[in-house]
């Protein structure tokens, strides 16, 4: 008889709750040991990972899937060996279970240390990108974290083959359940991962507005989410327009289906006359479609919304009301206008005469990311391996009374 995906997740996040009590016993060594045994295990199979992922691709274009999704999906030697390094870069890292964030000796007697710990159980939904299964496992572990994964239908066999090399490696360290991926597709399993009460402790959901709202309505679990990436750059009449062009075709050509990838720029009206010509040859030579309406729209693709604002008060005003509060920067030679927009745009990541496309763990120097929260409770912006802990008090006396 078929499961039922409460009987799935049931029986997954009880597996996943042994492994993290497993894990919490671990010391550095032995995870970074684990880590390696997994990034070792995915270069063996990386011909394996390509034929899957192959297939993947066919399907999804043989479905008609837009050229975003399919790049997302898209697995090449240059990924494959950044999601391997990744693995091994996040291994060398500090492990930040057990470290004490401060400690205070009270006069009663007792002193308190503020200590960080693992959540325990973490589910991770995401679409398209193969390369998050490895990522959000590999932090995970590193943190002392098991983790129940469901993926997109688009990208099953990927990730399957990912999860077979992953978990064959960490079945001989004993923690095979520490790493979990949800085989089936039934859109059921994800609604019982954030209902799942006392046996998964977060959920973090990595793809569009449309599954983030879905997961956080469903919840009665905590969500850490991520909504789409409405990223702004602002030209200031006192901006080196060299350096504006260079930075706008970073931030929108390098890689445009990314969520820090630029999708609206701002224009100082006084600028536009001189500017925009600009812009439009460069939009031209690019490939790039410019949408001069200014509407706050993320098409993770080569269009660009593009506004003039009177000032730099001005474009502050618009993005605090018209962007996602992921990313935005201000291109200007003038400090005391770039301190205002640093401080004033409510974003979890603002940029002074920089692309927008440095929002990423890796670019933080915090390793492979499990995503960029545009929340503001628990964490913001890019979340590495600190996002994956939350703490305890431990307190010691020697028979101290209250």
């Amino acid at each position: 008889m078929e499961k039922t995906a409460e009987q799935i997740v049931h029986e997954m996040a009880l597996k996943a709750r042994a492994a993290a009590a497993v894990l919490r016993r671990l010391d550095a060594p032995a995870k970074n040991a684990a880590l390696l045994a997994a990034a070792a295990a995915l270069e063996a199979a990386k011909e394996d990972v390509f034929a899957a992922n192959a297939a993947d691709v066919a399907a999804a274009q043989a479905a008609g899937t837009g050229a975003a999704m399919v790049d997302r999906l898209t697995l090449d030697d240059a990924r494959f060996k950044a999601m391997v390094d990744g693995v091994r870069h996040v291994a060398a890292l500090p492990d930040p279970a057990g470290e004490t964030i401060w400690t205070r000796e009270r006069p009663s007697g007792i002193t308190i240390r503020k200590v960080r710990e693992p959540f325990g159980v973490v589910a991770v939904v995401f679409e398209s990108r193969p390369n998050v299964f490895v990522d959000t496992a590999a932090l995970c572990l590193k943190t002392g974290n098991a983790i129940i994964l469901r993926g997109g239908k688009e990208a099953l066999r990927s990730n399957m083959a990912l999860a077979r090399a992953v978990r064959a490696a960490l079945e001989k360290a004993g923690l095979a359940d520490a790493v979990q991926l949800v085989e089936t597709t039934d859109h059921a399993v994800v609604a019982e991962m954030v209902r799942a009460v006392g046996l998964v402790d977060v959920a973090i959901p990595r793809g569009g507005e449309r599954l983030i709202r879905a997961m956080c309505e469903a919840a009665l679990i905590p969500v850490l989410k991520h909504y789409k990436g409405v990223c702004h750059i602002y030209v200031d009449d006192r901006a080196d327009l060299a350096m504006a062009l260079s930075i706008l075709d970073n931030a929108k050509v390098q890689r445009p289906s990314a969520c820090n990838a630029v999708e609206c720029l701002l224009v100082h009206e006084k600028l536009a006359p001189l500017f925009m010509p600009m812009v439009r040859a460069w939009a031209k030579g690019s490939g790039v479609t410019l949408h001069e309406d200014g509407a706050g729209v993320e098409y993770l693709s080569l269009d660009l919304n593009v506004a003039t604002v009177a000032d730099h008060r001005a474009a502050i005003d618009f993005i605090n009301a018209n962007s996602s509060h992921h990313s935005d920067c201000i291109v200007t030679c003038d400090a005391g206008r770039a301190a205002e927009f640093l401080r004033d745009v409510d974003s979890a990541c603002v940029y002074h005469n920089a692309s927008t496309r440095f929002t990423d763990g890796a670019e933080f120097g915090m390793g492979a990311e499990i995503g960029i929260s545009t929340d503001k409770l628990h964490a913001r912006g890019p979340m590495g391996l600190e996002e994956l802990t939350t703490y305890k008090y431990v307190v010691t006396g020697d028979g101290a009374l209250r």
